[in-house]
C-alpha cells in the first residue's frame, strides 16, 4: 500500500514518519520485505534529511499468508462498515474473537475467509477491539498492520469509545449513574475468571441507568479501561451481576442463556481522513425479548 505525506519540519525521514505512527518495525519491513521510501519521487533511506514541503511516499509491502495457523472458516458476516483500512462488524453472541484450545470457529477465522474470498492483498487479520464469546455487538478490525498501529495509539490515548448495554440485577441500591473503580486480577485457581483484588490492574467503568424493572436495570456502560471481563466483574463486585452470566453469579431465570451484554456503540477518529467515525448496533433478539417480558410485568 502507498501512503503520502508532506514534511512540515526539517528532520530525518524516520523521525518524521514516527510522528505518523510508522514504527521501527514497520520501517524495517519497508526496507527488507519489498517496500520503499521516496522523497519528491526519488528513492531515499530512513536517515535522509527532509526539508519543509518535501513529499514523502512510503510503499508498504502486502501482508500475504502471515496467518498460516489461522484457518479460514466461511461465515456470513454482518458488515457495518468497510473501507481500505478498516472493517466494522456486528458480532453475534456465541463466537469467540480469536482461536484458542476451546474455540476454532471464531471471528478471526471468519474474517480470514472473507479476506481470501475478496482476494485482498493484505490477508493478515488485525483485531482492534475484541468481545467475549457470548457478548454481541460491534467489533473493529484493521485491514493492514499500519492501520492497526494507528488504532493502537488511539486505544492508548482512550480515543476509541465503546458503549455497552447490559441487564443487571441486584436488591441493593444502584445510583442512576456512577463510576466503578476497582482493580481486577486473575483468579488464582482459574485461567478464565477474574475478580476485584488490590493486586489487580486499575479498572474503571462508567454507567448510567436507562430503565428500571424492579431489581433489574438496563444500563448504558462506557469502558474507561479494557480489562478482561471488566463489566461482568465490576457489576458482580457491587452486587449487580449481569443476567445470564452464571460465571459471575448472574440469574439464569430470565430466558437469556448468555451474559446480557451488547456493544451498541463504537466511535474512533479515522487517522487517514481526520473524520470521526460513529457506528451503532441494534440489540439481539434474545436481549430484546428479555426487555419486552420485563416491561409487561
Amino acid at each position: 500500500m502507498r501512503f503520502e505525506f508532506v514534511a512540515d519540519r526539517r528532520c530525518k525521514v524516520k523521525t518524521f514518519l514516527k510522528g505518523h505512527d510508522v514504527s521501527k518495525g514497520l520501517l524495517a519491513k519497508i526496507k527488507f520485505k519489498g517496500g520503499n521510501i521516496w522523497v519528491n519521487g526519488i528513492e531515499q533511506n530512513a536517515i535522509y534529511l527532509l526539508e519543509v514541503g518535501d513529499k514523502v511516499t512510503i510503499d508498504i509491502p502486502n501482508e500475504i499468508d502471515l496467518n498460516q495457523g489461522l484457518l479460514p472458516v466461511k461465515y456470513d458476516l454482518a458488515i457495518i462498515y468497510e473501507d481500505e483500512h478498516f472493517l466494522v462488524l456486528d458480532k453475534p453472541y456465541g463466537y469467540a474473537s480469536i482461536p484458542s484450545v476451546l474455540h476454532s470457529n471464531t471471528m478471526a477465522n471468519f474474517v480470514k475467509a472473507y479476506y481470501l474470498e475478496q482476494n485482498y492483498p493484505n490477508q493478515q487479520v488485525h483485531i482492534v477491539t475484541r468481545l467475549d464469546k457470548d457478548t454481541s455487538g460491534l467489533m473493529l478490525f484493521a485491514k493492514h498492520g499500519y492501520a492497526h498501529a494507528r488504532m493502537d495509539k488511539q486505544l492508548q490515548a482512550k480515543m476509541i469509545e465503546k458503549r455497552y448495554y447490559a441487564l443487571v440485577e441486584g436488591e441493593g441500591e444502584l445510583e442512576n449513574s456512577g463510576e466503578i473503580i476497582a482493580p481486577i486480577a486473575r483468579d488464582e485457581d482459574s485461567i478464565v475468571t477474574r475478580h476485584v483484588h488490590p493486586s489487580g490492574k486499575y479498572a474503571h467503568t462508567s454507567y448510567c441507568i436507562i430503565e428500571r424493572f424492579g431489581h433489574v436495570k438496563l444500563v448504558d456502560i462506557k469502558l474507561q479501561t479494557g480489562r478482561t471481563h471488566q463489566i461482568r466483574v465490576h457489576f458482580a463486585h457491587i452486587g449487580q451481576p449481569l443476567l445470564g452470566d452464571d460465571l459471575y453469579g448472574g440469574s439464569m431465570n430470565y430466558g437469556i442463556e448468555r451474559q446480557a451484554l451488547h456493544c451498541h456503540s463504537l466511535s474512533f477518529i479515522n487517522p487517514y481522513t481526520g473524520k470521526k467515525m460513529e457506528f451503532a448496533s441494534g440489540l439481539t433478539d434474545d436481549f430484546e425479548n428479555v426487555i419486552m417480558n420485563l416491561q409487561t410485568k
